[in-house]
């Protein structure tokens, strides 16, 4: 599968957002926005003024990457989000937070999506007693997301639940037993669960175009 193999902190200064790529580093003062508070690329052009497509084609990466996609990847969801019932911009963001690498980040379970997707891939996750290693599986309503028991004890994964617990950032619509490993889906996730810094009316006023 194709995946974005490039620096990430570059992703988060072409953004000037910080977007979690990189765990516990983007806490502290090594975060790459705190001391290059600029684009990268040549000073020349960091200060043009965006136009309207400008605005809502940076939206669009700003959204892409925080949850690590490629272009076809989030197009295709955005395209299922088109199809449903109720607001586009609001379906795909929780089409996207509903995949099974961004729960296993949502639960704590990983530092990062990129993290996340790795121990999805590598088959260490297991949902409702069977092994899932797609990424972009979409849990339900009371699914138990589990870590394989043979990687219950690992250190990335102790790092990770420590880093969970300090920052305090599970989501109110899953539950989770740090003890046991593993977590419920407890509701689907709504927009007031999800990240305010995402316009995602300006992805769906893009590709309207």
């Amino acid at each position: 599968m194709a995946k974005y193999t490039g620096p990430l902190c570059k992703l988060c200064r072409r953004e000037m957002t910080p977007l979690m790529l990189k765990g516990r580093r983007c806490l502290t003062d090594k975060c790459a926005i705190k001391h290059k508070k600029y684009p990268p690329g040549p000073p020349k052009k960091r200060r043009i003024k965006l136009s309207d497509y400008g605005v809502q084609l940076r939206e669009k990466q700003k959204i892409k990457r925080s949850y690590m996609l490629l272009e076809t990847q989030f197009k295709r969801v955005f395209e299922e989000a088109t199809r449903l019932k109720g607001v586009t911009g609001e379906n795909m963001l929780v089409l996207l937070e509903r995949r099974l690498d961004n729960v296993v980040y949502r639960m704590g379970f990983a530092s990062s999506r990129l993290q996340s997707r790795q121990l999805v891939q590598h088959g260490h996750v297991i949902i409702n007693g069977k092994r899932v290693d797609i990424p972009s599986y979409q849990v339900k309503v009371n699914d138990i997301v589990e870590i394989k028991e043979d990687f219950k004890n690992n250190a990335i994964l102790e790092d990770a639940i420590k880093l969970s617990k300090a920052v305090g950032s599970v989501p109110q619509w899953v539950e989770v037993d740090y003890e046991k490993r593993n977590g419920k889906i407890i509701r689907l996730p709504e927009r007031k669960d999800i990240e305010p810094i995402f316009n995602e009316q300006a992805v769906v006023e893009l590709y309207s175009k």
